[in-house]
């Protein structure tokens, strides 16, 4: 089987790349490091062929909420015409835990529109909402920042390893297409002021932690479950406490 991985160079698209290599398949790493645009559709065609499952982990490099809806829909409404005229049988899109909760947020409310523009294909798909990377903790918590203390509210938490979400993406994208939406979360749920407390102690990050009940998230108040999976989500098996990364700051 050829796979194709548009975001192939990022975080989860080059460790994505790897493990599906690493099991005898054809995988490309499709980005504009590689010459394929899906913003201008350089390269599209030519990377597709011949292609039977494209995973599509690529991501805004602007959150600012207009350009960031203008990539994530002309991105994929140019993929999905692209892979219907090479006779792509899967489409695997990364998506977020809660983003139809949150419609404040400009990012997750351009995430809402991808879901329904590859929902709407003719494409059969898998669409896996994921919570938030260990990686990404520390510019979660610069972004909660306010002279100079981190205000964050006292919702659930329940971040995922980027080497979980590889694997269960590795997993999705070899099996039928599930024609729906799968939530894959850490195996720890946290409250989200205490776990960031406790994560710039182990930084040695001299910051205060404030529990803020109006505290925001891509700029929307999350609710006390909105960035938790629901019932039924895959849990990862890498525990916060026992990631080698986690008392470095990023």
């Amino acid at each position: 089987m050829k796979f194709v991985v548009i975001g192939g160079t990022g975080l989860i698209g080059s460790k994505l790349v790897t493990l599906l290599g690493e099991q005898g398949d054809e995988v490309v790493a499709a980005s504009p490091k590689t010459g394929v645009d899906t913003l201008t559709g350089e390269g599209l065609a030519e990377t597709l062929s011949g292609a039977s499952v494209v995973v599509d982990v690529s991501n805004s490099p602007s959150f600012e909420a207009d350009a960031v809806l203008e990539f994530f829909r002309t991105s994929t409404r140019n993929l999905l015409a692209a892979e219907v005229e090479a006779g792509v049988g899967h489409h695997v899109a990364l998506s977020v835990v809660g983003a139809d909760l949150l419609p404040d947020s400009g990012y997750l409310r351009a995430k809402i529109v991808q879901e329904r523009l590859i929902e709407k294909s003719s494409i059969p798909f898998s669409i896996v909402r994921a919570t938030q990377f260990f990686e990404f903790v520390p510019s979660i918590a610069d972004a909660a920042t306010e002279y100079g203390a981190v205000r964050m509210p006292p919702v659930d938490f329940q971040p995922i390893a980027s080497d979980d979400v590889v694997r269960a993406l590795g997993e999705i994208a070899v099996g039928p297409p599930l024609n729906g939406r799968v939530e894959i979360a850490g195996p720890e749920r946290f409250r989200m002021d205490e776990f960031f407390r406790s994560a710039l102690g182990a930084w040695g990050d001299a910051r205060e932690v404030v529990t803020d009940p109006h505290g925001r998230y891509f700029g929307a108040e999350p609710g006390e479950h909105s960035l938790v999976p629901r019932n039924g989500a895959l849990l990862g098996g890498i525990r916060y406490t026992d990631w080698p990364a986690r008392t470095v700051r990023r």
